[in-house]
């Protein structure tokens, strides 16, 4: 029988759970007529908004400001190609690095986007391409392009997994039942789990944008800026990667590490050789 004491944790784990609910938020935001307006869709919206917004301002800052080449029209082109590049970077990067056995096999699911699966890693891969295309296209230095849109980057993903809270997935891992935020998600059990959306939403997003974005104010090294990016998010996603729940169909793989801090290494590795090489360069003439 249990003593008052040990009973009362119980009460108070019973007390959290009650309130510590996912909302059963509907997924449609707006309905008109047969047009149905996703949240998801909103928060993408959002995310392009805060892009167009930071770019305006990024022209401001040194060394775009001095260059007459830059325009707000290079904002609106760099970014139709950067949304090209996370559509499709993300589904591509997703099959190959998540499931590519069963993408093998069934190669025309690729084009399947609507039933979900995106890598963020695909969409970057995407995106470093589609900045390489405007570089050549403009004849401008990639690395000059990709320190204008990497402070510009943070807001959106903070956008994006604002929108895996709302649709109640991606959640995190089971969590101690005293953790006063822990969260019991619809269709993940009755055990609190950690909203691991909300630690990216906090960490990746607002807290790497205000990183990112003070130290590109700083007039660093071309490359730098993107390179602190690689790093910066590498190392804040490798560690929420502890408190989000592993794909099922992959679990945790070798040395108990999920696939996405796998491929966050070489993010951060990557980033701290871009970041020394640069610091040996001259520093180039702005572009």
């Amino acid at each position: 029988m249990n003593s008052p004491r040990s009973a009362q944790p119980l009460a108070a784990q019973g007390t959290i759970l009650a309130m510590l609910i996912h909302p059963d938020i509907n997924p449609v935001a707006l309905q008109l007529g047969p047009v149905a307006v996703h949240w998801y869709g909103l928060t993408y919206l959002a995310a392009f908004g805060f892009f167009m917004l930071l770019g305006k301002l990024r022209l401001q800052h040194a060394p775009y400001a001095s260059h007459a080449g830059w325009s707000f029209r290079d904002v609106e082109d760099v970014l139709f190609l950067g949304v090209l590049g996370v559509i499709l970077g993300g589904r591509f990067g997703y099959c190959l690095f998540y499931n590519p056995v069963y993408y093998a096999a069934h190669p025309l699911e690729i084009l399947y986007a609507w039933r979900g699966g995106m890598s963020f890693h695909g969409g970057l891969l995407g995106v470093i391409l589609s900045m390489a295309w405007f570089a050549y296209e403009r004849k401008r230095s990639f690395w000059a392009v990709a320190d204008f849109v990497a402070p510009c980057v943070p807001t959106g993903l903070a956008c994006g997994r604002l929108g895996n809270f709302i649709n109640g997935e991606l959640w995190g891992r089971v969590a101690d039942p005293e953790l006063p935020w822990g969260m019991v998600f619809r269709g993940a059990g009755a055990l609190p789990r950690h909203p691991s959306q909300v630690y990216q939403f906090l960490l990746e997003g607002l807290l790497l944008f205000v990183l990112l974005w003070v130290y590109a104010r700083s007039g660093p090294r071309q490359g730098r800026v993107s390179a602190a990016f690689l790093m910066g998010y590498g190392l804040l996603r490798f560690v929420v990667e502890f408190f989000r729940e592993p794909d099922a169909h992959l679990g945790l793989l070798q040395m108990g590490l999920s696939m996405g801090q796998w491929l966050c290494i070489p993010m951060v590795l990557g980033g701290a050789a871009l970041w020394w090489w640069f610091g040996t360069r001259p520093a180039p003439a702005p572009q």
